[in-house]
């Protein structure tokens, strides 16, 4: 462990310390709308999203090749986002019968998409790194952005936090007290299509789900409300990330998927202990 700290004090590796400050700001994405996506049991529709994130990097990719140089992959995966997630949603509220049926379409479709772009690509365009993510390659305008968007994220939450809270837990009950429960609703969705394009760069669009879930599942054990849920979360998820990263760097191992695996493996001892004691 000595070593990841030495490393990060050495000045020859910016990039790790980069890529604490992605995983610390990230914490508070993957903390507070993972806390709403737990609550509100959508976690296959922020699937949903993640992946059909990769047919807007593939059209991207394709226009920055032919017609349009310097196009941006994250330009392309944030239409997509957007746009799925507004689809789902509408979807999910107005015609609640096919929602499965949407969500599943728009997952298959959307990664469907981006494979056919990407083999029209000239060149080689290779989706690993977007399928799974290496937070050691993030840039300074990605931190840039996802400080913006945790900021934005935090204070919309902090402002809104009562009807926030009334629509995840009894949505009827807050549309009678005159809360914009579809506005919410959709709002919130698209907050999660953002961060999901920002938060892939950290574990890629396959394991972006497992972190939006994976704290705020954690949290649950140990918070009587939402906002303990969130704060609690935010804190997991800094620990989850710090720990991976640390855990990659020492046993030269992909940071994603050690984070993932060491919030998988607290998350499930955390249920089954409160099972036993139950």
């Amino acid at each position: 462990m000595m070593d990841f700290f030495a490393a990060l004090a050495n000045p020859a590796f910016p990039f790790l310390r980069n890529a604490l400050v992605a995983g610390l700001l990230s914490s508070v994405l993957f903390g507070i709308l993972g806390s709403v996506v737990t609550v509100r049991r959508i976690g296959s529709l922020a699937g949903a999203i993640s992946h059909a994130v990769l047919g807007g990097i593939g059209m991207a990719l394709y226009l920055s090749s032919t017609v349009a140089p310097g196009f941006p992959p994250i330009a392309g995966a944030l239409v997509f986002a957007v746009l799925s997630a507004l689809v789902i949603g509408l979807v999910s509220l107005k015609a609640k019968q096919r929602e499965d049926t949407v969500i599943n379409a728009i997952w298959v479709i959307g990664m469907s998409l981006g494979l056919l772009f990407m083999a029209r690509t000239p060149g080689y365009a290779d989706p690993t790194t977007w399928l799974f993510g290496n937070i050691l390659l993030i840039s300074n305008t990605n931190l840039i952005l996802l400080a913006a968007l945790a900021i934005i994220v935090l204070i919309l939450s902090l402002r809104f936090y009562a009807q926030i809270e009334a629509s995840s837990f009894d949505p009827e009950f807050a549309s009678t007290r005159g809360v914009p429960v579809d506005k919410v609703f959709l709002l919130l969705l698209s907050l999660t299509a953002i961060a999901i394009v920002l938060l892939q760069t950290f574990v890629g669009i396959v394991l972006v789900i497992a972190m939006l879930t994976l704290p705020a599942g954690t949290a649950t054990v140990f918070s009587r409300s939402l906002g303990g849920m969130m704060l609690l979360s935010c804190l997991f998820a800094a620990f989850f990330s710090v720990a991976g990263l640390a855990s990659g760097w020492l046993f030269d191992l992909p940071v994603g998927a050690m984070t993932v695996i060491i919030a998988g493996i607290v998350f499930l001892v955390v249920s089954i202990s409160k099972v036993i004691k139950k």
